[in-house]
């Protein structure tokens, strides 16, 4: 099997991977009927050259994409490795030994990865989905941040999509923990704007970011079920940390579900619609957690944690003010007045207080005058 491979920041790509875009650059070849054509020939060097001479009677090819095939696409193929190549950007194939294993048995799996960063991280045993609403709550946000921080921290690797919200605070709490994450993409490699190159290379530099879309291909509201089924397909669970019903996440989650992967979902307040997506798929079946570490435990993946990495923020209150706020805490998030009626404290007396402890990182404040402890967020 072809192996890519990168050297002094450049990806270079196999010669498999060469003819596999060949035939991904055939007008009317999708992963699924890409993927039977190769099986029906017995590999994709047999199923080209039959293409050249014509090919006989296969179920899904009619003459008009008979002649496209026939037609070949080596030299644009070829022009589109140098130009990935320049920028660093290394293409696989299904014939690479760093082709993702958890593809093998999926049907619709892309024919090609378009990778930046190190593609190795894609053969992962313990790779977890962690997916959510763009417009994400601040609470949804900070909950997220530390989980990922949390489970990357235990051996996790967190793949995400890379948008606003849920995707961009999964990212970043791996990123902080140093950990492994993976971004795929919606769009090509060559595509970015805003933010994207400078998320793009900080995700490579701790895992790896890939994309099924050429890298000149701008995104489109197409391409994101396409991008979540890759998601889906990379990790061997997914969880859906807030979102409505609308919320591209469920797609992600469904189609784990039909890849027999598991799935998990954070519940939340029934008084808004923030969180009845993963109601939903509470009532569906997917598996409720309310901690990072009942993920790990459904799993099978305690006892990989890097202790450098995994050390909980100890914190001894100064006087006994802290210490019963730290306590009213300990059960929860508070509203300002509730806890300054647990605690005994008058409103003066209490904000100082507070300030301290979110200045040093001990509790963190959340919409509507709610705090919650920090450690409360990654609680195990």
């Amino acid at each position: 099997m072809a192996v890519m491979v990168q050297s002094s920041g450049a990806a270079f790509s196999s010669a498999r991977a060469a003819r596999w875009l060949e035939l991904a650059l055939v007008h009317g070849v999708g992963p699924m009927l890409g993927r039977r054509l190769v099986a029906a020939f017995g590999g994709i060097e047999p199923l080209l050259a039959a293409a050249e001479t014509g090919l006989p009677s296969v179920p899904g090819v009619g003459p008009q994409l008979s002649a496209a095939l026939a037609h070949g696409h080596k030299d644009e193929a070829l022009a589109l490795l140098a130009r990935c190549e320049a920028a660093g950007i290394g293409v696989i194939c299904p014939d690479d030994d760093l082709w993702p294993p958890s593809f093998e048995l999926l049907e619709d799996a892309p024919l090609l990865l378009f990778v930046k960063g190190n593609p190795s991280v894609l053969g992962g045993e313990r790779m977890l989905a962690v997916v959510g609403a763009r417009k994400a709550s601040r609470e949804g946000v900070l909950l997220t941040r530390r989980w990922s921080h949390y489970l990357t921290s235990h051996g996790v690797s967190v793949v995400s999509g890379m948008a606003a919200g849920i995707d961009a605070a999964a990212h970043g709490g791996a990123l902080e923990a140093e950990g492994i994450t993976v971004a795929v993409l919606g769009c090509g490699l060559l595509a970015l704007n805003g933010e994207q190159p400078r998320q793009v290379e900080a995700v490579a530099r701790q895992g790896c970011v890939v994309s099924e879309f050429f890298p000149a291909q701008s995104a489109r509201p197409e391409y994101f079920p396409r991008r979540n089924r890759i998601i889906a397909g990379l990790a061997q669970a997914t969880l859906v940390m807030e979102a409505d019903l609308r919320s591209g996440s469920l797609i992600t989650a469904r189609l784990a579900a039909e890849y027999g992967r598991e799935v998990f979902a954070v519940p939340g307040s029934v008084l808004g619609s923030a969180h009845a997506g993963c109601h939903q798929l509470i009532r569906d079946g997917a598996v409720l957690v309310e901690q990072a570490d009942q993920l790990l435990q459904q799993m099978g993946w305690q006892g990989a944690d890097l202790p450098s990495r995994n050390r909980k923020m100890e914190y001894n209150p100064v006087d006994a003010q802290e210490a019963a706020v730290l306590a009213a805490l300990a059960g929860g998030a508070l509203h300002l007045d509730s806890m300054a009626e647990t605690c005994g404290l008058t409103l003066p007396e209490l904000s100082p207080i507070l300030l301290r402890l979110e200045l040093q990182g001990v509790v963190e404040r959340l919409p509507g005058s709610r705090y919650l402890l920090a450690s409360e967020l990654c609680k195990t």
